[in-house]
């Protein structure tokens, strides 16, 4: 059905065709969510109809068609079978003339539990409308009702979505959009109700572990609160988190009113790995206002079918992710040192991704359809995540207006100022009109900051704007007397599998690839718990040889060990810091603790 089509409905005064989305379980343990599409009102001969192939706030195509079968197209009394035929991998077409309301059925396969796919077992439903919903091309602001229709009487239904009064199990989408942005969980969960700034918030919670739900809401609360408070109030009536816990998984997705979460269920009580979860919470609620309502241009309307590209997610994952460490602190949730600790670690993980010298941050933003979510053995290699770099370009920024107007700005008045420049109204962005802001609240021409960070591989000078704070970037110790081979290894089924090989290092150069099983240095079996321990029994410019079954192929190669190198960096204060400098660390982090 194409746009026209649709207005020369509207010209000849037909009613708007009513849209109703039926989802039923009655065979959880099949994993097949049973989806009725009723159309009422309906006037053209043909009928179109969409699989998105991803979601916002996931970019990668996922090709959500694939779980698709069973398709039928019956008029409304199901008197008559409609012909259908399937014009692409996510396009059916289905011939109406003179059917004025008809029913389309499908089952969508759902056993892959992450938060932005569907999964249904006897314990739950859940899914996210881009995975499981077809769009109508010219009907995208079309209302839809949804109605839920669980196995028994006993599953709850947990959504963004407003309920219908007086209707059992049925919540109303303004319009595709937004039932895309309400995911559903439906059954035995665990709902804990709370109220922040006088509104409603609610945890539902799936799954079992050593969660302490009163103390996750009482933080919950004090990030809500933090957030809040910076950009001058919560843009929802009410808002619910949906949490699943299971074995060893991590990640969330944001929606306007909601957001899905994902963590391993015994990781709560660990105060690190507590932290840690908080820090996601923090992460997917500052979505709301960065990157629900704050986003690039090139989301500001979604194109369900293809990639969205924008060079600027640098922005609104890293500068969220920048957020995420500062927002616990703020709220009071750890100290000063818990989070110099925990920018320590990034910053490790960043200088010991050799990509960051190969993928500038714009370009990890543009081609995050392909790479990011699509990672490999030499992803270290070629490429840098815009969480991270996206990050600390974010930190470099925040430190430098922070320096140059004595912490009377920061990256906050940034934030505040994008929100009232593009987010209330959501419009989207460009690149050029984010660094005209950035610049406007720091006061300076950035062109050569944008130019060297953001648009080249140069590298960060961290110890450049920690020093007006009295810190630096300094590597530890401990790796100092481990001579550098230059590969991550794992022990996988009784095997030492080589996971990575840097570019460059001696292991490289030699000709050791990633998946060739390491077997022994010098003759003795050596294992990826010991081998650090072994290589600090050679020197650097020392020959060993390495013996590796390649595609089962035994191979010993004789390897040149090269000068040892950092493996870990943390950020301690310079000795004697001047009363500024002491000054500035207390405007950026407030009280010095920990």
């Amino acid at each position: 059905m194409t746009q026209s089509t649709i207005t020369d409905t509207k010209t000849l005064n037909h009613p708007l065709p009513c849209l109703t989305y039926f989802v039923k379980m009655s065979n959880p343990n099949s994993h097949l969510f049973e989806v009725g599409l009723q159309i009422e009102h309906w006037s053209n001969p043909v009928l179109n109809l969409k699989m998105p192939v991803w979601t916002p706030g996931s970019y990668l195509v996922r090709e959500y068609a694939r779980h698709i079968q069973d398709f039928k197209a019956v008029s409304k009394d199901k008197q008559k079978k409609l012909v259908s035929q399937k014009l692409s991998k996510n396009h059916w077409e289905v011939e109406t003339k003179e059917v004025d309301n008809l029913l389309i059925t499908y089952r969508v396969f759902a056993n892959e539990l992450t938060v932005r796919t569907n999964h249904l077992d006897n314990s739950h439903g859940y899914f996210n409308g881009a995975a499981l919903f077809y769009f109508i091309p010219g009907l995208e602001a079309t209302p839809i009702t949804v109605e839920i229709i669980p196995p028994n009487s006993s599953w709850k239904v947990s959504t963004g979505l407003p309920p219908i009064p007086e209707k059992v199990n049925q919540f109303y989408a303004q319009d595709f959009d937004t039932l895309v942005d309400s995911p559903f969980e439906i059954g035995s969960h665990a709902i804990y109700s709370f109220e922040v700034l006088g509104k409603p918030h609610q945890y539902a919670i799936w799954g079992t572990g050593n969660i302490q739900p009163s103390k996750l809401i009482e933080d919950t609360q004090k990030i809500i609160e933090t957030e809040a408070n910076l950009f001058g109030g919560l843009p929802y009536d009410d808002y619910l988190f949906i949490l699943h816990l299971t074995h060893n998984s991590f990640g969330g997705l944001e929606h306007k009113k909601s957001c899905s979460l994902i963590y391993s269920r015994f990781n709560f009580k660990d105060t690190d790995k507590y932290n840690r979860f908080l820090q996601l919470v923090a992460h997917e609620f500052f979505h709301l206002w960065n990157v629900k309502r704050i986003r690039p241009k090139a989301l500001e309307t979604f194109d369900y079918e293809q990639e969205n590209y924008t060079p600027s997610l640098w922005f609104s994952e890293g500068t969220t992710s920048y957020y995420d460490m500062v927002i616990p602190l703020r709220a009071g949730i750890y100290n000063t040192k818990k989070f110099l600790e925990i920018l320590s670690k990034d910053i490790t993980r960043f200088l010991n991704t050799p990509g960051r010298k190969v993928q500038p941050l714009s370009e990890s933003s543009f081609d995050a359809w392909i790479k990011l979510y699509r990672r490999d053995n030499n992803s270290d290699n070629c490429q840098i995540s815009y969480y991270l770099k996206g990050e600390l370009v974010s930190l470099l920024l925040d430190l430098l207006i922070r320096a140059k107007h004595q912490n009377k700005r920061s990256l906050d008045n940034v934030m505040v100022q994008m929100w009232e420049q593009f987010g209330k109204s959501e419009i989207g962005f460009t690149p050029h009109q984010l660094q005209r802001v950035i610049e406007s609240v720091a006061d300076m021409d950035l062109q050569s900051f944008f130019n060297l960070y953001i648009d080249s591989t140069e590298e960060l000078p961290f110890n450049k704007y920690l020093n007006p704070f009295g810190l630096q970037v300094k590597p530890s110790t401990e790796s100092e007397d481990i001579p550098y081979l230059g590969i991550r290894v794992q022990s996988e089924n009784n095997k030492e599998i080589i996971k990575f090989v840097e570019k460059g290092s001696p292991a490289f150069v030699e000709g050791i690839d990633p998946e060739d099983e390491l077997l022994a240095i010098n003759g003795i079996r050596v294992t990826a718990e010991d081998l650090s321990q072994r290589l600090k029994d050679h020197q650097p410019n020392e020959i060993i040889s390495v013996s590796v079954f390649h595609q089962d192929e035994l191979r010993t190669l004789s390897i040149t060990l090269g000068q040892p190198q950092p493996s870990n960096y943390e950020i301690v204060q310079i000795e004697n810091p001047s009363p500024l400098q002491q000054e500035n660390l207390r405007g950026w982090l407030g009280k010095i603790s920990g």
